[in-house]
């Protein structure tokens, strides 16, 4: 599709921007992927069985990574931190293992779901065992300013799957409305993995409330190309499969950009694929066309890329350094994850 290449044109230095981040903490990268091995151990064999299908099968770590290098931004040199990086990821993984379930989702980064393999009452067991361990580092840190920023954290996490179930379906959704979920369920772990890297350091409200805003800007620009990526990818682009959010009737930027430039027939077509699911098997090919006609890919990355300005302006609190530079390169990567 041609609307596809305003993104594929931005991958330029994007997975370089990656690598220059995990070849600055590598250290304490590793350290903190041992302790997450450790961590999802148990006696009941299921569940380390279960939680190494999505933990150590990969993923890019980029909650954890930015908590790293935070920290390190701020001049922290101890090792709380890594423990803190362990507990973002847990946070994160538990959440894809419920939504996941949520979802119905057959694939997650390239394989099969656990849910797929495993069922959904040990996918939805096994991520409360994820959180129940995010918050036994969280109480072994000892910090009530973390777990107070991590905890609510994930309760926003929540709120935001909840309100996305309350949208699904609905072309009356706003944009505000659109913009709340995405809060919720991406750039609130967002803004709390990078917040507590100044919160470790011990550095003034100022930089904490800096990292806040370069996260949650972050996680904003992340999901809004996401959000974009699932109507104009490959699926073995992408590692999940094309299309999930249409067939779920998610009611997303592209579509509501679509749905409110299209003509009463369109918007009649949206209708009928989002709100009342019938859809045939050439319906993903036509919404796919529309959101391309009326240029609604191309502009929600634009959006995004405003989003990625304003955490480069967050950024320019801090002094010029490795860890600073490598934190704006992820900002591109983001945006340009469609390479």
């Amino acid at each position: 599709m041609a609307e596809a290449s305003p993104i594929m044109d931005a991958a330029s230095g994007g997975e370089d921007a990656l690598e220059a981040l995990t070849a600055l903490v590598r250290d304490d990268l590793e350290a903190c992927n041992r302790l997450i091995v450790a961590r999802m151990q148990s006696p009941v064999v299921l569940i380390p069985q279960l939680a190494a299908h999505i933990v150590a099968a990969g993923g890019k770590r980029l909650r954890p990574l930015l908590t790293l290098a935070a920290a390190r931004l701020c001049g922290f040199r101890g090792e709380r931190h890594v423990a803190l990086a362990a507990c973002v990821e847990f946070i994160h993984t538990a959440t894809l293992l419920h939504d996941d379930v949520v979802d119905e989702s057959a694939l997650r980064r390239g394989q099969a779901s656990a849910n797929a393999l495993f069922g959904n009452k040990p996918s939805v067991l096994v991520g409360d065992f994820l959180f129940a361990r995010a918050f036994e580092l969280m109480v072994q840190d000892g910090s009530l300013k973390v777990l107070a920023i991590l905890s609510a954290a994930s309760a926003t996490i929540a709120e935001g799957e909840v309100l996305q179930l309350v949208t699904q379906n609905d072309t009356t959704t706003t944009e505000a409305q659109y913009l709340q979920v995405i809060e919720g369920k991406t750039a609130a772990l967002f803004a709390a993995a990078t917040r507590i890297g100044a919160v470790v350091a011990d550095r003034p409200l100022a930089e904490e409330e800096a990292l806040d805003t370069y996260g949650r800007a972050l996680g904003t620009a992340f999901q809004l190309v996401d959000d974009a990526l699932d109507y104009a990818a490959e699926q073995e682009r992408l590692g999940k499969t094309v299309g999930d959010d249409f067939r779920e009737g998610k009611i997303t930027l592209p579509v509501l950009l679509a749905f409110q430039r299209g003509t009463e027939a369109e918007r009649d077509f949206w209708r009928r694929t989002l709100e009342d699911r019938e859809q045939g098997a050439e319906d993903l090919a036509e919404a796919q066309r529309l959101i391309a006609r009326h240029g609604a890919l191309r502009d929600t990355v634009e959006r995004a890329r405003v989003y990625g300005d304003q955490a480069l302006a967050a950024l320019a609190r801090f002094p010029d350094c490795a860890e600073r530079r490598a934190l704006a390169g992820i900002v591109e990567f983001c945006i340009a994850r469609a390479r």
